[in-house]
């Protein structure tokens, strides 16, 4: 550790040095930052401050110490779990700051958590930010993708850390200001949602080729590994093959098939769904993932029903390669509207919240760094500065052409399952989000009449679609006239 007189403040605090808070004390410290740290538990600390004492890092040992050691305005990341955590930290931190100082919570907070601590802060002089970080551990280490959201006037103080750790692409580091208050928690929640959308059509695809055609994983590897140097190019892609390649040395077959099919979740993923339901935007892509993690943790009964419930019969295709094109249009439909979706959903909340998302520089900082970085995200991004009020990628001509180039692939991709028994929910899903945004007449008539019917809703005609109009259905299927409201 240098001596104390060289630094005598640090630059940066960190609170929290678990995996994802010791690589990120790591890559600050690569780039010329020293960082002040402090961990509950101390052991943690002292272990660490003894791996690196060649570093320019202060161990603290209580929150006191550890605001004495660093420089003014005081900068200090939060690397620990949402939630209450978050709360008790800042009970015991903040009475120790001073005007203008700056808190940064770095985990995966709920949004509406963010907007109530930035309000509480601001009102003592202080300024609370939550940054999205995306990217693990490897990202946290070597560039992660930064989405920060919080007081657009403390921006420019955190910035040029932000931007030195950060991942980077040709148009430059793989950060920028989100908006205010919670604008960079709520675009970080839609990446997790996105993330769990395509991880689910990628999962899809591997049961297609895997139990549908009856590919062993390592030739899914390799039609994945030559998807990924197309337009499926994609980090989540690029680590599917890695993972159909290990050999579990206890069978001597492929590892991925001794793995638990139970998938679990941390809340963000549900979090975007139970926020798109508020909001008023569709996201079945997304819900269709969430869905099928929840119903994959309920093996007991899958097992219970795998013996009582009888799919169909075996299919098999003649021609088992003329399925593997189809298969990947179904994926990279998939994604397109999965991103649709995410997108819509940052536009909702941005106008809700008054936030002013660029959206375009969402999907620029998503281009490295972060696990839902693909190829796709070059066009989306061009979409959105051609047009930054986009409704739907879907209405952008590019992405537009592409999805409907696709969905002939994903329509017999589709057909091969349901003909298997094989499930695709997100497939399932993508293709009738598709097929209902671009219907000029949707069947809702007959809801809306329903509704009116039971309950005396009314509903609008397509000739006066200003005046809510009731019938007394029962009446007039005798004859009697409507009446208007």
């Amino acid at each position: 550790m240098p001596d104390a007189d060289v630094i005598e403040r640090a630059a940066f605090g960190l609170i929290g040095i678990g995996t994802m808070g010791s690589n990120l004390a790591l890559n600050l410290e690569d780039h010329g930052i020293p960082v002040a740290f402090w961990n509950r538990e101390q052991e943690k600390t002292r272990t660490f401050a003894a791996a690196n004492r060649d570093r320019h890092f202060i161990p603290t040992t209580t929150f006191a110490e550890l605001v004495a050691a660093l420089e003014r305005p005081r900068r200090i990341l939060l690397m620990i779990p949402a939630g209450d955590p978050v709360d008790q930290t800042l009970a015991q931190l903040v009475p120790l700051l001073e005007s203008g100082d700056i808190v940064i919570d770095g985990g995966n907070s709920l949004f509406h958590d963010t907007r109530r601590r930035v309000a509480d802060l601001v009102a003592r002089g202080l300024y609370f930010y939550g940054v999205g970080v995306s990217g693990g551990s490897e990202g946290a280490r070597h560039g992660p993708s930064l989405m920060p959201g919080g007081p657009a006037e403390a921006y420019p103080i955190i910035a040029p850390a932000l931007e030195s750790i950060a991942a980077r692409t040709e148009t430059g580091p793989c950060v920028g200001w989100m908006g205010p208050d919670g604008a960079g928690h709520f675009v970080k929640m839609v990446h997790n949602g996105i993330e769990y959308a395509d991880m689910q059509a990628i999962a899809e695809t591997y049961d297609l080729l895997s139990r549908g055609l009856g590919f062993e994983a390592e030739r899914i590897a390799d039609v994945m590994a030559e998807w990924s140097r197309g337009p499926l190019g994609s980090y989540l892609i690029e680590i599917t093959v890695d993972i159909l390649r290990v050999e579990d040395p206890a069978t001597g077959r492929p590892l991925i098939e001794s793995i638990l099919d139970e998938a679990e979740q941390k809340g963000t993923g549900r979090w975007t769904v139970v926020t798109a339901l508020e909001l008023g935007v569709p996201v079945p892509t997304i819900s269709a993932a969430v869905d099928a993690r929840v119903l994959s943790s309920r093996r007991a009964e899958r097992l219970a029903a795998s013996g009582r419930i009888e799919g169909p019969g075996t299919f098999d295709p003649a021609d088992r390669d003329a399925l593997v094109s189809p298969i990947a249009d179904a994926l990279y439909a998939s994604r397109i509207a999965s991103f649709a979706q995410g997108m819509d959903l940052i536009g909702a909340a941005s106008r809700e919240y008054g936030w002013s998302v660029d959206r375009a520089e969402v999907a620029r900082v998503w281009t490295g760094g972060c696990i839902i970085r693909s190829r796709l995200l070059d066009p989306v991004r061009r979409a959105l500065l051609e047009r930054p009020d986009l409704p739907n990628l879907l209405l952008d001509s590019e992405i537009g052409s592409r999805f409907e180039r696709a969905q002939a692939g994903l329509r017999r991709a589709l057909g091969e399952a349901q003909r298997r028994g094989l499930p695709a929910p997100c497939m399932s899903a993508s293709l009738a989000y598709g097929d209902a945004y671009r219907t000029a007449r949707l069947p809702q008539s007959l809801t809306q009449a329903q509704r009116d019917y039971f309950g005396g809703h009314t509903y609008r005609r397509i000739d006066a679609p200003d005046s809510p109009v009731h019938t007394d259905w029962a009446e007039r299927a005798r004859g009697a006239p409507e009446t208007a409201r």
